[in-house]
Protein backbone atom coordinates (compact mmCIF):
# COMPACT_ATOMS: atom_id res chain seq x y z
CA UNK A 1 0.00 0.00 0.00
CA UNK A 2 1.46 3.15 -0.65
CA UNK A 3 0.34 7.07 -0.66
CA UNK A 4 0.74 9.96 1.76
CA UNK A 5 1.26 13.23 2.12
CA UNK A 6 -1.95 13.89 3.77
CA UNK A 7 -4.00 12.27 6.15
CA UNK A 8 -6.41 11.89 3.25
CA UNK A 9 -4.03 9.71 1.84
CA UNK A 10 -3.02 7.61 4.74
CA UNK A 11 -6.77 7.29 6.76
CA UNK A 12 -8.25 5.27 3.44
CA UNK A 13 -5.02 3.00 3.53
CA UNK A 14 -5.29 2.18 7.35
CA UNK A 15 -9.33 1.29 6.63
CA UNK A 16 -8.75 -0.91 3.69
CA UNK A 17 -5.37 -2.65 6.06
CA UNK A 18 -8.09 -3.36 8.75
CA UNK A 19 -10.64 -5.06 6.13
CA UNK A 20 -7.46 -6.70 4.57
CA UNK A 21 -6.80 -8.31 7.89
CA UNK A 22 -10.50 -8.69 8.74
CA UNK A 23 -10.86 -11.01 5.49
CA UNK A 24 -7.52 -12.42 5.26
CA UNK A 25 -5.57 -12.40 8.90
CA UNK A 26 -2.44 -13.85 7.66
CA UNK A 27 -2.26 -11.46 4.54
CA UNK A 28 1.10 -9.49 5.21
CA UNK A 29 0.65 -5.94 4.39
CA UNK A 30 3.29 -3.74 3.51
CA UNK A 31 3.39 0.25 3.76
CA UNK A 32 5.69 2.54 1.26
CA UNK A 33 5.54 6.46 2.22
CA UNK A 34 7.98 9.10 1.29
CA UNK A 35 10.94 10.02 3.08
CA UNK A 36 10.46 13.02 5.51
CA UNK A 37 6.23 12.71 5.04
CA UNK A 38 5.03 14.53 7.98
CA UNK A 39 2.54 11.54 8.61
CA UNK A 40 4.89 9.22 8.15
CA UNK A 41 4.54 8.32 11.76
CA UNK A 42 0.86 6.96 11.66
CA UNK A 43 0.86 4.09 9.41
CA UNK A 44 3.85 3.16 11.38
CA UNK A 45 1.88 2.72 14.88
CA UNK A 46 -1.19 0.89 12.76
CA UNK A 47 -1.17 -2.40 13.76
CA UNK A 48 -2.90 -3.53 10.52
CA UNK A 49 0.28 -2.93 8.79
CA UNK A 50 3.16 -5.36 9.37
CA UNK A 51 6.15 -3.07 7.85
CA UNK A 52 6.50 0.42 6.80
CA UNK A 53 9.19 1.45 3.62
CA UNK A 54 9.92 4.85 2.49
CA UNK A 55 11.68 6.32 -0.98
CA UNK A 56 11.97 9.67 -2.05
CA UNK A 57 9.09 11.22 -4.28
CA UNK A 58 8.86 14.80 -5.80
CA UNK A 59 6.27 17.23 -5.84
CA UNK A 60 5.33 18.60 -9.02
CA UNK A 61 4.25 21.97 -7.94
CA UNK A 62 1.49 23.99 -9.87
CA UNK A 63 -1.04 26.52 -8.61
CA UNK A 64 -5.12 26.52 -9.29
CA UNK A 65 -5.58 30.08 -11.29
CA UNK A 66 -2.45 30.56 -12.17
CA UNK A 67 -1.44 31.01 -15.67
CA UNK A 68 1.13 29.65 -18.01
CA UNK A 69 3.40 32.53 -17.69
CA UNK A 70 3.03 32.97 -14.22
CA UNK A 71 4.41 29.26 -13.67
CA UNK A 72 6.95 29.89 -16.36
CA UNK A 73 8.05 33.31 -14.23
CA UNK A 74 8.07 31.42 -10.64
CA UNK A 75 12.01 30.23 -10.52
CA UNK A 76 11.55 29.51 -7.12
CA UNK A 77 8.99 26.69 -8.19
CA UNK A 78 11.00 25.78 -11.24
CA UNK A 79 14.05 25.27 -9.12
CA UNK A 80 12.11 23.08 -6.87
CA UNK A 81 10.04 20.91 -9.33
CA UNK A 82 13.21 20.41 -11.14
CA UNK A 83 14.92 19.30 -7.54
CA UNK A 84 12.22 17.04 -6.81
CA UNK A 85 12.73 15.81 -10.33
CA UNK A 86 15.63 14.32 -9.58
CA UNK A 87 13.99 12.84 -6.74
CA UNK A 88 11.51 10.83 -8.30
CA UNK A 89 14.27 9.19 -10.11
CA UNK A 90 15.61 8.09 -7.26
CA UNK A 91 12.42 6.73 -5.61
CA UNK A 92 12.06 4.64 -9.21
CA UNK A 93 15.31 2.70 -7.95
CA UNK A 94 14.40 2.57 -4.93
CA UNK A 95 11.20 1.17 -5.58
CA UNK A 96 12.34 -1.15 -8.04
CA UNK A 97 14.97 -2.51 -5.53
CA UNK A 98 11.99 -2.62 -2.79
CA UNK A 99 9.88 -3.93 -4.32
CA UNK A 100 11.82 -7.01 -5.71
CA UNK A 101 12.79 -7.90 -2.85
CA UNK A 102 9.20 -7.31 -1.20
CA UNK A 103 6.95 -8.96 -4.40
CA UNK A 104 3.32 -8.31 -3.54
CA UNK A 105 0.83 -9.99 -5.26
CA UNK A 106 -1.01 -6.61 -5.31
CA UNK A 107 -0.55 -2.83 -4.74
CA UNK A 108 -2.64 -0.38 -3.75
CA UNK A 109 -2.04 3.20 -4.80
CA UNK A 110 -3.89 5.64 -2.86
CA UNK A 111 -2.48 9.39 -4.27
CA UNK A 112 0.03 11.23 -3.51
CA UNK A 113 3.36 11.60 -5.47
CA UNK A 114 4.84 8.85 -3.65
CA UNK A 115 2.28 6.94 -5.87
CA UNK A 116 4.58 7.76 -9.14
CA UNK A 117 8.01 5.89 -8.28
CA UNK A 118 6.07 3.03 -6.56
CA UNK A 119 3.48 2.48 -9.54
CA UNK A 120 5.85 3.20 -12.10
CA UNK A 121 8.20 0.44 -10.85
CA UNK A 122 5.37 -1.77 -10.25
CA UNK A 123 4.61 -1.55 -13.79
CA UNK A 124 8.20 -1.88 -14.96
CA UNK A 125 7.91 -5.02 -12.61
CA UNK A 126 4.43 -6.50 -14.18
CA UNK A 127 3.08 -6.03 -10.65
CA UNK A 128 -0.77 -5.37 -10.98
CA UNK A 129 -1.85 -2.04 -8.88
CA UNK A 130 -5.16 -0.52 -7.92
CA UNK A 131 -5.34 3.47 -7.72
CA UNK A 132 -8.29 5.02 -5.57
CA UNK A 133 -9.23 8.73 -5.97
CA UNK A 134 -11.46 10.47 -3.21
CA UNK A 135 -11.92 13.68 -5.24
CA UNK A 136 -14.33 14.47 -8.18
CA UNK A 137 -10.90 15.90 -10.21
CA UNK A 138 -8.40 13.24 -9.93
CA UNK A 139 -5.21 13.44 -8.55
CA UNK A 140 -2.02 14.13 -10.76
CA UNK A 141 0.36 11.44 -9.24
CA UNK A 142 -2.70 8.73 -10.17
CA UNK A 143 -3.26 10.21 -13.81
CA UNK A 144 0.74 9.68 -14.29
CA UNK A 145 0.52 6.23 -13.72
CA UNK A 146 -2.74 5.45 -15.16
CA UNK A 147 -2.26 3.87 -18.18
CA UNK A 148 -0.43 0.44 -16.25
CA UNK A 149 -3.18 0.22 -13.85
CA UNK A 150 -5.09 -2.74 -13.42
CA UNK A 151 -7.74 -0.83 -12.02
CA UNK A 152 -9.04 2.40 -10.96
CA UNK A 153 -10.61 2.56 -7.71
CA UNK A 154 -13.41 5.79 -7.57
CA UNK A 155 -15.39 7.40 -5.18
CA UNK A 156 -18.03 9.25 -7.21
CA UNK A 157 -20.04 7.77 -10.58
CA UNK A 158 -16.93 6.54 -12.84
CA UNK A 159 -18.49 8.67 -15.59
CA UNK A 160 -17.27 11.67 -13.75
CA UNK A 161 -13.64 10.37 -14.40
CA UNK A 162 -11.83 10.55 -17.41
CA UNK A 163 -10.49 6.98 -16.72
CA UNK A 164 -11.45 4.29 -19.59
CA UNK A 165 -14.87 2.55 -18.15
CA UNK A 166 -14.04 -0.86 -18.56
CA UNK A 167 -10.91 -0.25 -16.22
CA UNK A 168 -13.11 2.05 -13.31
CA UNK A 169 -14.80 0.65 -10.79
CA UNK A 170 -16.75 2.88 -8.21
CA UNK A 171 -16.84 2.32 -4.66
CA UNK A 172 -16.85 5.52 -2.53
CA UNK A 173 -14.22 6.62 0.03
CA UNK A 174 -12.35 4.00 2.67
CA UNK A 175 -13.22 5.91 5.98
CA UNK A 176 -12.69 3.69 9.41
CA UNK A 177 -15.23 1.68 10.62
CA UNK A 178 -15.30 4.45 13.78
CA UNK A 179 -17.22 6.82 11.89
CA UNK A 180 -21.06 6.30 12.00
CA UNK A 181 -23.88 8.13 13.76
CA UNK A 182 -23.53 8.07 17.25
CA UNK A 183 -26.90 7.00 19.18
CA UNK A 184 -27.87 9.31 22.23
CA UNK A 185 -26.11 6.75 24.80
CA UNK A 186 -22.60 6.78 22.52
CA UNK A 187 -22.55 10.11 22.67
CA UNK A 188 -22.98 10.29 26.36
CA UNK A 189 -20.55 8.35 26.94
CA UNK A 190 -17.99 9.83 24.44
CA UNK A 191 -18.53 13.26 26.00
CA UNK A 192 -17.46 12.26 29.12
CA UNK A 193 -14.45 9.89 27.85
CA UNK A 194 -13.32 13.14 26.78
CA UNK A 195 -14.22 15.45 29.64
CA UNK A 196 -17.00 17.68 27.36
CA UNK A 197 -19.78 16.42 29.28
CA UNK A 198 -20.02 19.92 30.94
CA UNK A 199 -20.86 21.50 27.81
CA UNK A 200 -24.29 21.71 25.90
CA UNK A 201 -22.63 22.67 22.44
CA UNK A 202 -19.92 21.68 20.34
CA UNK A 203 -17.94 23.23 17.63
CA UNK A 204 -15.39 21.50 15.96
CA UNK A 205 -12.85 23.03 13.44
CA UNK A 206 -10.65 20.90 11.26
CA UNK A 207 -8.46 21.75 8.17
CA UNK A 208 -6.34 18.44 7.75
CA UNK A 209 -3.95 16.79 9.61
CA UNK A 210 -1.49 19.54 8.25
CA UNK A 211 -3.42 22.19 8.86
CA UNK A 212 -4.76 25.26 6.98
CA UNK A 213 -3.05 28.33 8.01
CA UNK A 214 -6.44 30.86 6.38
CA UNK A 215 -9.35 29.05 7.69
CA UNK A 216 -7.78 28.87 11.51
CA UNK A 217 -6.74 33.00 10.77
CA UNK A 218 -10.68 33.12 10.27
CA UNK A 219 -11.95 31.48 12.64
CA UNK A 220 -9.80 32.47 15.47
CA UNK A 221 -10.88 35.97 14.62
CA UNK A 222 -14.99 34.77 15.19
CA UNK A 223 -14.03 32.85 18.35
CA UNK A 224 -14.13 35.60 20.87
CA UNK A 225 -17.49 36.55 19.89
CA UNK A 226 -18.71 33.13 19.33
CA UNK A 227 -17.59 32.20 23.14
CA UNK A 228 -19.45 35.33 24.45
CA UNK A 229 -22.96 34.27 22.41
CA UNK A 230 -22.31 30.58 23.65
CA UNK A 231 -21.56 30.75 27.54
CA UNK A 232 -22.44 26.68 27.47
CA UNK A 233 -20.62 25.57 24.59
CA UNK A 234 -16.69 24.43 23.94
CA UNK A 235 -14.76 24.68 20.88
CA UNK A 236 -12.39 21.76 19.89
CA UNK A 237 -9.57 23.15 16.96
CA UNK A 238 -7.72 20.73 15.12
CA UNK A 239 -5.48 23.14 13.52
CA UNK A 240 -2.82 20.60 12.40
CA UNK A 241 0.58 19.92 13.41
CA UNK A 242 2.47 22.85 11.78
CA UNK A 243 -0.04 25.13 13.27
CA UNK A 244 -1.10 23.68 16.85
CA UNK A 245 1.47 25.52 18.84
CA UNK A 246 1.05 29.22 17.19
CA UNK A 247 -3.10 28.87 17.87
CA UNK A 248 -2.15 27.73 21.24
CA UNK A 249 -0.44 30.92 21.89
CA UNK A 250 -2.80 32.95 19.81
CA UNK A 251 -5.60 31.81 22.06
CA UNK A 252 -3.49 32.30 25.31
CA UNK A 253 -2.64 35.33 24.56
CA UNK A 254 -6.17 37.06 22.74
CA UNK A 255 -8.50 35.09 24.93
CA UNK A 256 -9.80 35.58 29.18
CA UNK A 257 -8.75 32.82 30.68
CA UNK A 258 -12.23 31.60 31.93
CA UNK A 259 -12.57 31.19 27.94
CA UNK A 260 -9.75 29.41 27.28
CA UNK A 261 -11.03 26.43 29.46
CA UNK A 262 -13.65 26.00 26.96
CA UNK A 263 -10.85 25.74 23.41
CA UNK A 264 -9.30 22.76 22.85
CA UNK A 265 -6.28 23.28 20.69
CA UNK A 266 -4.96 20.10 18.77
CA UNK A 267 -2.67 19.26 16.03
CA UNK A 268 -3.18 15.51 14.59
CA UNK A 269 -5.40 13.02 16.28
CA UNK A 270 -6.56 9.72 15.63
CA UNK A 271 -10.00 10.05 17.33
CA UNK A 272 -11.03 12.45 15.51
CA UNK A 273 -14.08 10.57 14.90
CA UNK A 274 -15.28 10.92 18.73
CA UNK A 275 -14.73 15.09 18.64
CA UNK A 276 -16.76 14.85 15.26
CA UNK A 277 -19.53 11.81 16.53
CA UNK A 278 -20.42 14.60 19.37
CA UNK A 279 -19.86 17.87 17.59
CA UNK A 280 -23.04 19.79 16.05
CA UNK A 281 -21.32 21.60 13.96
CA UNK A 282 -18.13 20.79 11.77
CA UNK A 283 -15.94 23.62 9.93
CA UNK A 284 -13.72 22.52 7.26
CA UNK A 285 -12.18 22.17 3.94
CA UNK A 286 -13.37 19.82 1.24
CA UNK A 287 -11.29 16.82 1.13
CA UNK A 288 -12.75 14.05 -0.56
CA UNK A 289 -12.15 12.06 2.83
CA UNK A 290 -13.04 14.43 5.09
CA UNK A 291 -16.23 15.19 3.75
CA UNK A 292 -16.92 10.85 3.77
CA UNK A 293 -16.52 10.30 6.91
CA UNK A 294 -18.50 13.67 7.98
CA UNK A 295 -21.39 12.08 5.44
CA UNK A 296 -20.77 8.61 7.48
CA UNK A 297 -22.00 10.55 10.69
CA UNK A 298 -24.15 12.89 9.70
CA UNK A 299 -23.06 16.27 10.14
CA UNK A 300 -23.89 19.84 9.79
CA UNK A 301 -20.93 21.00 7.72
CA UNK A 302 -19.45 24.34 7.03
CA UNK A 303 -17.28 24.18 4.34
CA UNK A 304 -14.48 26.69 3.36
CA UNK A 305 -12.32 24.96 0.28
CA UNK A 306 -8.98 25.16 -0.72
CA UNK A 307 -9.12 27.45 -3.74
CA UNK A 308 -5.14 27.07 -4.83
CA UNK A 309 -4.99 23.09 -5.05
CA UNK A 310 -4.35 21.44 -7.67
CA UNK A 311 -6.85 21.80 -10.15
CA UNK A 312 -9.40 23.45 -7.39
CA UNK A 313 -10.54 19.78 -6.42
CA UNK A 314 -11.51 20.88 -3.20
CA UNK A 315 -14.09 23.79 -4.92
CA UNK A 316 -15.22 20.49 -7.25
CA UNK A 317 -16.19 18.40 -4.20
CA UNK A 318 -18.01 21.52 -2.88
CA UNK A 319 -19.68 22.13 -5.37
CA UNK A 320 -21.34 19.01 -6.19
CA UNK A 321 -22.19 18.97 -2.18
CA UNK A 322 -23.37 22.80 -1.99
CA UNK A 323 -25.38 21.97 -5.50
CA UNK A 324 -27.24 19.23 -3.33
CA UNK A 325 -28.02 21.72 -0.47
CA UNK A 326 -25.89 19.24 1.62
CA UNK A 327 -23.64 21.53 3.09
CA UNK A 328 -22.91 25.25 4.07
CA UNK A 329 -20.30 26.69 1.93
CA UNK A 330 -18.52 29.70 2.41
CA UNK A 331 -15.96 30.77 -0.29
CA UNK A 332 -12.51 31.26 0.90
CA UNK A 333 -11.68 34.57 -1.54
CA UNK A 334 -14.79 35.59 0.86
CA UNK A 335 -12.90 34.55 3.80
CA UNK A 336 -10.15 36.35 3.34
CA UNK A 337 -11.60 39.91 3.05
CA UNK A 338 -13.86 39.47 5.86
CA UNK A 339 -12.86 37.09 8.59
CA UNK A 340 -16.38 37.52 10.26
CA UNK A 341 -17.72 35.59 7.43
CA UNK A 342 -17.95 32.41 9.17
CA UNK A 343 -20.37 33.35 11.57
CA UNK A 344 -23.35 34.11 9.78
CA UNK A 345 -23.76 30.09 8.78
CA UNK A 346 -22.25 29.21 12.10
CA UNK A 347 -24.94 31.14 14.56
CA UNK A 348 -27.66 29.44 12.02
CA UNK A 349 -26.39 26.12 12.44
CA UNK A 350 -26.13 26.66 16.51
CA UNK A 351 -29.13 28.56 17.25
CA UNK A 352 -31.39 26.22 14.86
CA UNK A 353 -30.81 22.40 15.95
CA UNK A 354 -33.56 20.75 13.60
CA UNK A 355 -31.67 22.82 10.47
CA UNK A 356 -28.22 21.21 11.23
CA UNK A 357 -29.87 17.51 11.75
CA UNK A 358 -31.76 18.00 8.32
CA UNK A 359 -28.51 19.45 6.73
CA UNK A 360 -26.41 16.59 8.66
CA UNK A 361 -28.71 14.24 6.92
CA UNK A 362 -28.45 15.70 3.70
CA UNK A 363 -24.89 15.09 3.44
CA UNK A 364 -25.73 11.21 4.93
CA UNK A 365 -27.14 10.23 1.81
CA UNK A 366 -24.26 10.76 0.00
CA UNK A 367 -22.31 8.23 1.94
CA UNK A 368 -20.94 5.05 1.49
CA UNK A 369 -19.76 3.38 4.02
CA UNK A 370 -18.87 0.03 2.79
CA UNK A 371 -16.16 1.07 0.36
CA UNK A 372 -13.24 -0.07 1.91
CA UNK A 373 -14.53 -3.65 2.31
CA UNK A 374 -15.66 -3.31 -1.32
CA UNK A 375 -11.72 -2.20 -1.94
CA UNK A 376 -10.72 -4.75 0.21
CA UNK A 377 -12.22 -7.48 -1.98
CA UNK A 378 -10.91 -6.16 -5.15
CA UNK A 379 -7.49 -6.41 -3.77
CA UNK A 380 -7.48 -9.91 -2.48
CA UNK A 381 -9.33 -11.24 -6.28
CA UNK A 382 -6.10 -9.58 -7.80
CA UNK A 383 -4.25 -11.14 -5.44
CA UNK A 384 -5.42 -14.50 -5.25
CA UNK A 385 -5.23 -14.44 -9.45
CA UNK A 386 -1.25 -13.84 -9.13
CA UNK A 387 0.63 -17.17 -9.92
CA UNK A 388 2.59 -18.23 -6.61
Amino acid sequence: MTGGGSGGHITPILAVAHELKQQRPEAEIFYIGQTGDALGDIPAEDKNIDQVYTVRAGKFRRYHGESFLQHLTDVSTLFKNIRDALWALMGIWQSLWLLKRLRPEVVFVKGGFVGVPVGLAAAILRIPYVTHDSDALPGLANRIIARWARLHAVALPKEVYSYPARKTITVGVPIAREYHPLSDAEMKAVRGQLHLDDFAKLVLVTGGGLGAQRLNEAFADCLPELLERYPNMAVVHIAGRNHEVIMRQQYKKELASKDQKRVFVKGFIHNLYQYSGIADVVVTRAGGNTMAELAAQAKACIVVPNPVLTGGHQLKNARVLADRKAIRLVSEDVLVDDHRALMPALTELIDHPKMARALGAKLATMSEPNAAHRLAVVLLEIADKQPS
